[in-house]
């Protein structure tokens, strides 16, 4: 998914005009897009004279950052609230399982989306 890149953006409003279905608005002289509403299909990236648009695979170390750091802070929380260390180990069982039901939903979507190819 797109995003756009604060730091570079210069605020031109191109892909503010090219957005073929108006999601792209302008905030406090930076693009936004509305990713709910986004379609997906690539203007914004292809139109920026700064490539300020941004791919979403360039923020995967830092989201997997993120989400050890939550389990870290959830497993410290369950010890806590529930008064026995050993919760913290339960606790990551249960992240793991989590994300493990992530994964399958996502290697399920792309086994679908392949067969759109086909059809």
């Amino acid at each position: 998914m797109p995003w756009i890149d604060g730091k570079s953006c210069t605020g031109c409003g191109i892909c503010v005009n090219e957005c073929p279905v108006d999601k792209i608005s302008m905030k406090i002289e930076k693009a936004e897009i509305n990713m709910a509403e986004c379609i997906r299909c690539g203007i914004c990236h292809d139109v920026c004279p700064q490539d300020s648009v941004r791919h979403d695979s360039e923020k995967i170390p830092n989201m997997i950052d993120a989400n050890v750091e939550m389990t870290k802070k959830y497993m410290e929380l369950c010890a806590q609230y529930l008064g026995d260390v050993k919760e913290k180990g339960k606790c990551l069982k249960r992240m793991r399982k989590h994300f493990n039901s992530q994964k399958i939903i996502t290697e399920r979507t792309l086994k679908e989306l392949e067969k759109l190819e086909d059809s």
